[in-house]
C-alpha cells in the first residue's frame, strides 16, 4: 500500500528558472515522510526511531519540472525493502494534489536507524519493523 502525503512548495523553493530547486525537492521528500516516521512512531510508542534516522542513499529522477503555483503536491511513498538495519522508501511526486496528476519526480531513499548516543547506525527493533510494515499496509 502507498502512504500519501501532501506538501506545499514555497516560493523560495524555486530556482532561477521557476522550477523547484533540486535541494528543495529533497527537503520536500523529507517533509513528506516525517509525519509517518516521526509523529506516527511516537504515537505507536516507539521513542527511539524518531530520535535518529539517517539517509544512507538518495536517488532522484526528474520526469518534468514542477513550478511553484501555491498548489500542494501529492507524494506517494512505498516501503520497497525492509532489512535488519535499513529500509527503502520509493516516492512518486505528482504535479498536483490528485493521484491523476502527472508524476514529475520519482525518488528512492535508503534510511537507517541511528543510535545518537553511540553515534553509529543500529538495527531496527522488532516493534519498529512491524510499525514500518503496518504503516505502509494501512496507508
Amino acid at each position: 500500500m502507498t502512504y500519501v502525503a501532501h506538501v506545499r512548495p514555497r516560493w523560495t523553493d524555486m530556482d532561477v528558472y521557476g522550477h523547484i530547486n533540486h535541494a528543495k525537492m529533497v527537503t520536500l521528500l523529507e517533509e513528506a515522510r516525517i509525519p509517518l516516521l516521526f509523529k506516527g512512531a511516537v504515537e505507536a510508542g516507539l521513542d527511539q526511531l524518531p530520535k535518529g534516522i539517517v539517509v544512507v542513499k538518495l536517488e532522484v529522477a526528474y520526469k518534468a519540472p514542477i513550478v511553484v503555483s501555491g498548489q500542494e503536491l501529492r507524494v506517494g511513498i512505498d516501503l520497497t525493502e525492509l532489512r535488519a538495519a535499513s529500509f527503502t522508501l520509493a516516492y512518486r511526486v505528482h504535479t498536483g494534489p490528485a493521484e491523476s496528476d502527472p508524476v514529475a519526480v520519482t525518488a528512492e531513499t535508503v534510511l537507517a536507524p541511528y543510535d545518537t548516543v553511540a553515534l553509529r547506525p543500529r538495527r531496527l527493533s522488532p516493534p519498529e519493523s512491524e510499525f514500518l510494515k503496518q504503516g505502509f499496509a494501512d496507508a
